[in-house]
Order: structure tokens, then sequence, then C-alpha cells
């Protein structure tokens, strides 16, 4: 095997991606803490083509050389709007008609193995704070919740990492 070449790729250009039509899908980020971590979901959303990242409360927005570190650029690519709290967010985001799901452990969460995409809606999906996960009072805003299911001895994986996993779900079901 040989390993293909950036330019092989044939990746867009900035303006050509701009240009895409993008998945319904906004990552809402929940003061998210880590500038890493933001960075991350910014070179995940170009990766799989998300329409925007809600950034809200603490969480770090462009510029920013932590974010820059892990998105490689990304936050120039990938739309973005920053809200002084998450539940501003959610509720602007439900009078858009966005059908707002929490990635959060919560009773009655399907678990994302057995969720079902509707390709006839938009989605937003809220992502909680590496401690704390998704405030109590967004979830409560919140259509529904997908949790990842897991079997080792710790209670959650790294918030980019779930980022990853769930936006690859939606990728797959809605391109």
């Amino acid at each position: 095997m040989r390993k293909i070449t950036n330019q092989e790729l044939g990746r867009p250009s900035v303006e050509e991606f701009a240009a895409m039509e993008k998945l319904p899908v906004v990552a809402v980020l929940d003061n998210v803490r880590s500038a890493q971590n933001v960075g991350a979901f910014f070179r995940t959303g170009d990766a799989f083509g998300v329409e925007r990242i809600a950034l809200c409360g603490i969480t770090a927005t462009p510029p920013s050389r932590e974010i820059h570190k892990s998105s490689l650029g990304a936050e120039f690519t990938v739309a973005w709007e920053y809200y002084s709290s998450t539940a501003q967010a959610v509720a602007q985001l439900k009078e858009q008609g966005y059908t707002l799901l929490a990635i959060e452990q919560v009773e009655g969460a399907v678990m994302l193995d057995n969720l079902a995409v509707d390709r006839s809606k938009k989605y937003a999906l809220v992502f909680g704070n590496e401690v704390s996960g998704v405030e109590q009072a967004v979830v409560d805003m919140c259509d529904g919740a997908i949790e990842i299911p897991q079997v080792g001895t710790k209670h959650s994986i790294n918030v980019s990492v779930c980022g990853g996993v769930v936006l690859w779900k939606f990728f797959e079901s809605l391109r």
C-alpha cells in the first residue's frame, strides 16, 4: 500500500467548501472548557461538512492559538456563532425548526447504535462540559438524548472524541 498524498485526495478549496451543501447539523458546545477540544470539533465539523458550530458560555472562540493547534485551520472553513448561554442557542435553534438532541447519559436516551436519523429533519446536537456534561436546564429544553454505548470502567469519553463518534453517525446517515 502507498499513502495517498494530500494533493491526490482532491479536497475542495476553502471557497469550494464554503459553497458546498452542508449536513443539516449544528454542533452546540455547552461550556466546553478546553480550547483544544473546541479545535477538534472544528476539524471534525470540516471533515463531515456540518452546517455550523454554536460556541456557548465559557467555550473558547476563534481566533485562538489553542483552537488552531488542533483544528489545523478548520476554524476558517466551518461557520460558527457565539452565544453567552447554551439555553439561548438552543431556544433559537428550536425556533428555527431544529430537532434538539443532548449527547448525554440521561433517562430515556437512545443508544447511538439504535438511533434512526430522519433525513427530513435538521438537527442540533448538544455536547457538554468535560466534567459536568450538558446542563440539566439545557437537557430539559431538548427533544431527546443520545448516549454512546460503552463497556469500560469510565463513565464517559472525551467530548471531542464523542463529537467524532456522533457526527460520523449523522454523516453516514445523511450524506
